[in-house]
């Protein structure tokens, strides 16, 4: 019977283990952090302009938030294992609030003549990378939670719920970021607006979410209860967490490895196929303002790059609450048929001269990474127990980090040098993985059958 097992819907909203109150204040957590850097995105092409700063250098004053997003994602996600994913969720929302406060100052004095363009710039990249630094310990620290409180059955539904406020987030960034182009702060608006958002979030989180402790620790070194370690025990705490915890014995699960068997060809894709989507990113609020001869007017450019932004952002919301519940998507099927979208949208934007059908490829490209990144991130999830996912979280994380390192930059230079290098190393590096992972990845059938 298990050969037949339907694969895993990544999106369909089905009962949880996880009360709706508490996953609305998760997707709040989730959906604040990504508006806000959608909203940056929409807007840093024009600042970088109005400072006449080279678009590369741009693009690279995030590479250092990248880095420490990296080391340090998985460093928070063993740290959620011990303290409570909602102590992790609380710090991630620090980091997100100080860092954008100081990042929307610091181009403030730039671009109003107190600070030089450099330096300006450097202090804008210094305080991104609080961001990654400590904002990291938010997303692992949410998918943790959702993943070791959810039935496996339901799980890759509750993650792709947890992942569509990134979707969403997006839509709503760029729609607001022109709103937020406001007399005194210009362009430094949604900066410090989104600011003032994540307070308000924060405080959310704190007053709403009970007080936890992991109910299936990543490392069994952390749990250590009285009843015995071997014993699972009812919390009799309802205000704590109001959830049966269930410990692991000492010592009994190990340190996952990113490249080990079980995970290695799901890395190989989300590395792959997250330097793709960052890569497109990267360059689609410049391709704006070139093609529709914006360079000289930047502050102009806004609208249009909110414009494309948010139709991307639509289409990923259409993958991840239309097409993956209405045709059943499972993981392996969700990545393989997202890439290849990605990579018809990404062949597209290559060649389009007006708004209209750079917002269209746009949205195709961003369309088949909606389909793609949830596809993945529920892969890596099932390849693992139960008892991992605090470790497997960290992981997904860190690859969605590294994944920006570098490849925003790479992908405006060479884009500045030629707009087909540019889009066929994007291209090239979805038929990659579309490849690779017909070969590697385990059919969805096989996930749903690996219990624990």
């Amino acid at each position: 019977m298990a050969e037949t097992d339907p694969a895993p819907s990544l999106a369909r909203p089905a009962p949880s283990a996880i009360p709706r109150g508490r996953m609305a204040l998760l997707f709040t957590v989730m959906l604040t952090t990504a508006a806000g850097n959608t909203a940056m995105q929409s807007v840093m092409p024009s600042i970088g302009t109005e400072l006449g700063v080279a678009d590369v250098w741009i693009s690279l004053a995030y590479s250092w938030s990248a880095l420490l997003w990296v080391i340090c994602a998985p460093l928070w996600a063993e740290r959620s294992d011990r303290r409570g994913r909602k102590a992790m969720m609380a710090l991630g929302l620090l980091g997100f609030i100080v860092s954008f406060t100081l990042c929307g100052v610091m181009l403030w004095l730039g671009l109003n003549g107190f600070l030089g363009a450099t330096a300006a710039l450097l202090a804008f990249a210094a305080a991104r990378s609080l961001y990654g630094g400590f904002g990291s310990a938010a997303p692992p620290a949410v998918q943790a939670y959702v993943a070791s409180r959810t039935p496996r059955a339901q799980r890759t539904q509750a993650l792709s719920l947890i992942a569509s406020s990134f979707g969403l987030g997006t839509v709503i960034g760029p729609a607001l970021a022109p709103l937020m182009v406001l007399p005194v702060i210009g362009l430094t608006g949604p900066f410090l607006i989104f600011s003032a958002i994540g307070v308000i979030a924060l405080v959310l989180l704190r007053l709403r979410l009970p007080d936890d402790e992991p109910q299936f620790p990543a490392r069994g070194t952390t749990a250590a209860y009285a009843g015995g370690a071997n014993a699972t025990n009812a919390d009799p705490d309802p205000d704590r967490d109001g959830e049966a915890q269930e410990v692991e014995p000492l010592g009994s699960t190990r340190k996952l490895r990113w490249f080990e068997p079980r995970l290695r060809p799901w890395i190989v894709c989300g590395l792959l196929g997250g330097h793709a989507q960052a890569m497109v990113l990267g360059i689609a609020g410049f391709l704006v303002l070139d093609r529709l001869g914006l360079r000289a007017t930047p502050a102009e450019g806004t609208g249009p790059i909110g414009l494309v932004l948010m139709a991307g952002a639509l289409a990923t919301l259409l993958a991840q609450w239309g097409i993956i519940p209405r045709f059943d998507l499972g993981p392996r099927a969700a990545t393989l048929l997202g890439i290849a979208t990605a990579a018809l949208g990404t062949v597209l934007l290559g060649v389009a001269q007006d708004l209209h059908l750079i917002a269209l490829s746009f949205a195709l490209a961003s369309l088949g990474f909606g389909l793609f990144r949830p596809g993945s991130t529920a892969g890596t999830s099932l390849a693992v127990t139960r008892e991992e996912q605090g470790q497997a979280s960290g992981i997904t994380a860190s690859v969605a980090g590294a994944s920006y390192i570098y490849a925003p930059a790479l992908g405006v230079w060479t884009y500045n040098h030629s707009d087909w290098i540019g889009f066929g190393l994007i291209a090239g590096l979805c038929l990659t993985v579309f490849v690779y992972g017909w070969v590697a990845l385990q059919p969805d059938s096989e996930l749903t059958r690996e219990r624990r």
